[in-house]
């Protein structure tokens, strides 16, 4: 295989000394545990999100909130699509070509599939910020036209940042036993999936500390709104706490474990002062903390039936269910009041 001159990988490519060996991996984390968990996630999250997609086929995009959801749906599907490639490579079950495909193709689709859900979902917390919160600020971003816009542009951008680590992914290489992905780039490729994987994970911090600050906003809005009328407030903070507990939950549970330690292991692949212990360290904690993300496939579904109630009404009559709504709405002539109770259905 093809290495750079002077770079971290062709300095550890000579015959592995004492200290590799005391330290080489664990094959049964990395070519058994791994790949039997993500073809559990894999299966449950094709049935989810083929069920869910099949839904939002019948939920027309009449609000800006249902087409971010749908784009949730499109990206969890095109992540779940990537796992067999990951299986089949880590459990050495493919010929050594799939870990050239992982590297150059289906590794890079699944961390854009990754942040795009993760950027809608800042999106759909900012859409209900807006309209609870401050229903009488008029934001473009409140017609469908415009989000349906913005989904564009969310999914160019990611594609901008990701796509050059395909291309860059480009030294010759060889049938070896195994195939890591920073010794297929280039210096600049190098260069440019540490500058990328720093973009990517500023993203996700920035979207985090959004959801927290708005669905904190939207909570005292709605418990304030109820206090005064002192109507059914015990109910709706009971679903509105739901609502927002699950979503911030999904992201903390999902997504902080592995954003924590991307760093770490983003400068362990592109720097050379780490030890070999070091970086077997790093990969393990790296593995199992991007399953818990990749296990968020099997979990939004479970908030599109909380959260949004055309999704609820046509998976049960796509089941044959009698959906049950909510009766004890309050019917005041308010029409304000009326708004931010509606909306606590899709927080």
């Amino acid at each position: 295989m093809a290495l750079a001159p002077g770079s971290p990988e062709m300095a550890n490519s000579s015959s592995p000394g004492p200290e590799a060996e005391s330290c080489s991996r664990s094959a049964l984390v990395t070519r058994q545990a791994v790949p039997a968990l993500y073809s559990a996630v894999f299966l449950a999250g094709v049935l989810l999100n083929g069920a869910s997609a099949w839904v939002f086929f019948s939920v027309p995009s009449s609000k800006s909130f249902i087409v971010y959801l749908k784009n949730i749906v499109v990206a969890d599907f095109l992540m779940g699509l990537t796992f067999p490639f990951k299986i089949l490579a880590d459990s050495g079950l493919g010929p050594w070509q799939l870990h050239v495909v992982v590297c150059r193709g289906s590794a890079v689709l699944f961390y854009v599939s990754m942040y795009v859900s993760i950027a809608f979902f800042g999106l759909i917390s900012f859409d209900r910020y807006s309209k609870i919160v401050k229903p009488l600020l008029t934001c473009p971003g409140h017609s469908v036209g415009t989000s349906k816009l913005l989904s564009l542009a969310v999914w160019g951008l990611m594609l901008l940042l990701a796509v050059p680590n395909m291309i860059l992914t480009n030294q010759s290489v060889r049938e070896v036993a195994k195939i890591r992905c920073m010794e297929l780039k280039s210096e600049l490729g190098r260069k440019w999936h540490k500058a990328s994987n720093y973009i990517f994970v500023g993203i996700f911090w920035v979207v985090f500390l959004l959801l927290i600050i708005f669905y904190t906003a939207i909570t005292r809005k709605i418990f304030k709104s109820h206090l005064k009328s002192r109507k059914n407030s015990s109910s709706v903070r009971r679903k509105s706490s739901r609502n927002i507990f699950s979503i911030v939950l999904v992201f903390f549970a999902c997504f902080v474990p592995y954003h924590v330690a991307r760093i770490p292991y983003t400068k362990s692949q592109t720097e050379a002062h780490y030890s070999c212990q070091s970086k077997a360290t790093l990969l393990y904690v790296k593995e199992f903390t991007l399953l818990l993300s990749a296990a968020n496939i099997c979990l939004d579904p479970v908030i599109y039936f909380f959260l949004c109630q055309p999704f609820r009404e046509v998976l049960c009559k796509k089941f044959h269910l009698l959906f049950k709504g909510q009766n004890n709405i309050d019917n005041s002539k308010n029409k304000r009041g009326n708004m931010i109770h509606d909306s606590t259905d899709t927080l």
